[in-house]
């Protein structure tokens, strides 16, 4: 495993006032590191060693008192998150952004797998607290489920073999019948697809549709598809891991937000904006951006 990049000066220097002005808080409950929650929930530690209260006093985040917040996420958009194919482990760009969330707001977070399939739904009926995987922040999806403030935005692109050279543009793969899209179903990438490069029917069967996104950049890779339609971000981490096969081409089709999900009405809305909020000012979130996609060992 690499090392974590040195923060920016000025995120250093909040974090020794921090250190400074919260030497009088009741000090907080240790939080257990990304690497080391895998795929079971983390217990919750006991009540009596779990921190009462302890205000950010950098911020004035709310505390939310050791809380424990059960997470969803489907551990298959590398490297916002993924199994480390080294270690076995669950890791990314979310697991560390939740993770410091928590860190601030005094929260406790438990990890729970499930398909990206059922996470809207999941979400939706109140089965956990928060959903995450890459999700584009949609008002459709917002009638189903409450989003955070974006915490990342990112544009589209189309992800080819590095030896592709029939077409750099979307109309020019739409002109070609033989061209195979690669897609998950319910996803943005799926209707970009269908609505903006092809003809808007749904049931196109230029669309081969995959239960898994990693799995459609295989089959990419494999040759069984001539192109899938990734975020920028992913699409760092997935020519990071393959830089001999994939790149991409052609200019961006169109920009979208990622943002956290909660059940309609939740109370964690506002804390965890506040909490994103802070990781802006501060450089936090830069600081994963540079950790996980320009900075990206798909070895370590």
């Amino acid at each position: 495993m690499t090392k974590l990049q040195r923060p920016s000066f000025w995120l250093t220097l909040v974090l020794l006032l921090a250190l400074g002005l919260s030497a009088c808080a009741p000090p907080a409950a240790p939080m257990p590191a990304p690497a080391d929650i895998v795929t079971q929930p983390t217990a919750p530690a006991p009540a009596s060693t779990m921190s009462q209260s302890r205000p950010n006093v950098v911020y004035d985040l709310p505390d939310l008192g050791g809380r424990v917040i059960s997470a969803a996420m489907a551990n298959d958009y590398t490297p916002l998150q993924y199994i480390d194919p080294a270690t076995g482990e669950a890791v990314g760009w979310e697991y560390d952004a939740v993770t410091e969330i928590c860190a601030r707001l005094n929260c406790v977070v438990e990890w729970n797998n499930t398909s990206w399939d059922a996470m809207l739904a999941a979400i939706s009926a109140g089965q956990f607290d928060i959903g995450m995987d890459g999700i584009t922040i949609t008002e459709e999806r917002a009638q189903q489920v409450d989003f955070s403030i974006p915490y990342m935005t990112s544009q589209q692109f189309m992800l080819v073999r590095v030896d592709e050279d029939r077409f750099t543009t979307t109309a020019e793969f739409a002109a070609d019948p033989d061209l195979l899209i690669g897609a998950q179903p319910g996803t943005t990438g799926f209707y970009t697809a269908v609505y903006d490069i092809l003809d808007g029917d749904e049931a196109n069967p230029r669309i081969k549709l995959f239960e898994t996104f990693g799995a459609s950049v295989q089959a990419l890779i494999s040759g069984d598809v001539d192109m899938v339609l990734v975020d920028a971000a992913s699409g760092r981490g997935y020519i990071g891991a393959n830089p001999d096969r994939l790149k991409i081409v052609g200019d961006a089709i169109k920009s979208e937000n990622f943002g956290f999900i909660y059940p309609k009405g939740s109370d964690l809305v506002a804390p965890f904006d506040a909490a994103i909020d802070s990781m802006q000012q501060d450089g936090y979130l830069n600081h994963l951006n540079v950790k996980w996609f320009f900075l990206y060992d798909p070895n370590r």
